[in-house]
């Protein structure tokens, strides 16, 4: 059986979606809480080694507005894994982990793809 994780935070809209769909399609999963959990730094460094801190880390939200600009202005792959591990709500939600790949994010056709349904 493949591990399957999905990292996030449980009040989330898009991760309600995430866990809507994984359930209704009868995925196992792990879920892993930043909030209760913290990151796990293997997979955010995993997941800023495939995709890039730029998609990784979620500009469009309130955690990223409320950063110092001197700090937004000088972020790059380091940073960013540092920024995360301080404020783990800068992290794209979801991050889907299956067979060793990282998805950001949910849309449905995207995770019919990966899990063949």
């Amino acid at each position: 059986m493949t591990e399957t994780t999905l990292y996030g935070i449980k009040n989330c809209d898009t991760m309600k979606k995430a866990f809507k769909w994984l359930e209704a399609n009868d995925v196992n999963f792990t879920f892993h809480d930043y909030k209760k959990q913290g990151i796990d730094e293997t997979v955010l460094r995993g997941a800023v080694k495939q995709h890039g801190w730029e998609s990784v880390i979620n500009r469009r939200g309130t955690t990223w507005r409320k950063l110092p600009e001197d700090v937004k202005e000088a972020m790059d792959d380091v940073a960013a894994l540092r920024v995360a591990a301080d404020n783990p709500s800068i992290i794209k939600r979801p991050l889907l982990v299956h067979q060793g790949n990282i998805t950001l994010g949910f849309k449905d056709a995207e995770y019919a793809k990966i899990f063949g349904r």
